[in-house]
């Protein structure tokens, strides 16, 4: 029998968040920078979707464990008291008690293909849980990694506005020397008003970001949190596997995958549970029963205690052909199981495909900005130091201050877009934890 194959640590209760103190009751954030690993077990203690995906795994848990219930006998009690009328004349008073017990001996397999028809189904509702909580996970490092983005834009534009400040100076002593016309501080002018607005629209998005995380973790959007950044040496192409490496590993660990396989079985025994309807079964019977009867009670003469015991064989043999529509549902119905379980592994393999080649061409792409930011630094650098010295112009300089703003932007997003793209890859693998993991060992 496959297992569940999430994290139990992962499960929506609050004993699995035990860095945080009370975290499904807390009204406010917890004080103090909280890493990924903190803020998803904080999520998952609070969050009412994987919650509600975790209570409906454990219905289908006690669904399972009431099927067996078929290998036990069944047994009956009843009693009754009441008075004949008959002939104008009521009668006396008589009391009853019966005790009746029935157990199955035999139904060839029918109840083993109930039982393992629910603990199927119990395992396709395990994998509906961890599909949920993955989704969520996801969900949370995508706007986890969103906020440090945003943190890092506002940094940036930190770091330009000063610069678009230096170089208004700069443009302000040179027109008071005559060594420059007022375009210039003009123009300087323009480029620092643009950077105190790119800040300001900078601060907004991260408090957008930061609401949004905040929201997913059950907060007041207007709350204040503060997370850790991420390690500079996460998601090397050193880490790269192969397509078939990602394909094995979520054959082994993808919920949907899982799922479809589990939700197979389940038809399977369905079907054959249909099928099995059709023949004898075969119990033991036995009753006891006591009763209070007046003797002569309008002629009727009692024993105070009776009971029997016997073997009893049913069968059906005509209900209007329901059984025999019912046993080709279940074929269909199986059938559509299948293919239903061929189209998740198709849906896999593309999705791991998309991931990993997003996460290649992210790798590439952080690469890429990093060259591009330590050219674009250097440029304005050297063309702040050719302005200060007349042989550039204030245009040249701000050209430079636009490709500066650009490559740091650019460098900021392909930063958290690995992470995030790697992340993908990981979750179209079914394998959340792992990055977890990896990620808890970077921080330590």
């Amino acid at each position: 029998m496959k297992k569940v194959v999430f994290l139990a640590y992962l499960m929506p209760l609050a004993a699995y968040a035990g860095n945080i103190e009370n975290c499904a009751g807390r009204q406010n954030v917890p004080d103090g920078k909280l890493s990924l690993s903190d803020v998803i077990e904080l999520g998952l203690c609070r969050n009412p979707q994987t919650t509600s995906a975790y209570l409906a795994s454990e219905s289908a848990r006690f669904a399972k464990n009431a099927g067996y219930a078929n290998y036990l006998p069944s047994v009956n009690a009843s009693g009754s008291a009441g008075r004949d009328y008959r002939n104008k004349d009521w009668g006396d008073w008589s009391y009853g008690a019966s005790l009746s017990a029935s157990y199955l001996i035999f139904d060839f397999g029918k109840r083993l293909a109930d039982l393992n028809a629910l603990a199927a189904t119990w395992r396709a509702t395990g994998f509906d849980y961890d599909e949920s909580v993955q989704n969520y996970v996801y969900g949370v490092i995508g706007s986890y990694y969103n906020l440090l983005t945003a943190d890092a834009d506002v940094v940036s534009a930190e770091k330009l506005r000063d610069v678009a400040q230096t170089a208004r100076d700069m443009a302000q002593k040179k027109y008071n020397a005559g060594s420059v016309a007022k375009a210039d501080v003009l123009k300087a002018d323009t480029t620092l008003a643009s950077r105190e607005l790119a800040l300001e629209r900078a601060k907004n998005n991260r408090e957008i970001a930061k609401g949004t995380l905040l929201s997913k973790l059950s907060f007041p959007a207007d709350q204040d949190l503060e997370i850790m950044d991420m390690p500079s040496n996460f998601g090397r192409s050193t880490e790269n596997k192969s397509i078939d490496e990602l394909i094995a590993a979520a054959q082994k660990t993808r919920p949907d995958l899982l799922r479809a396989t589990a939700n197979k079985d389940a038809a399977w025994h369905r079907r054959n549970s249909a099928f099995l309807k059709n023949l004898p079964s075969i119990s033991a019977t036995g009753s006891v029963g006591w009763n209070d009867t007046e003797w002569n009670s309008f002629g009727n003469d009692s024993n105070k205690v009776n009971g029997s015991i016997g073997i009893r064989a049913s069968m059906p043999i005509f209900a209007g052909f329901a059984n025999y529509y019912g046993v080709r549902a279940a074929e269909a119905n199986y059938d559509r199981a299948k293919e239903s379980e061929r189209a998740a592994a198709d849906n896999a393999t593309l999705d791991i495909f998309t991931a990993y080649q997003n996460y290649k061409t992210a790798q590439t792409v952080l690469t890429q900005t990093e060259t591009l930011l330590a050219s674009a630094t250097e440029s304005e650098r050297v063309t702040a130091g050719m302005y200060k010295v007349g042989r550039a112009t204030m245009l040249d300089w701000q050209t430079a201050q636009s490709e500066l703003v650009d490559a740091q932007k650019q460098h900021n997003a392909a930063k958290y877009d690995l992470f995030t793209s790697r992340a993908a890859v990981a979750l179209a693998i079914g394998d959340i934890k792992a990055e977890l993991d990896k990620e808890r060992e970077n921080n330590d």
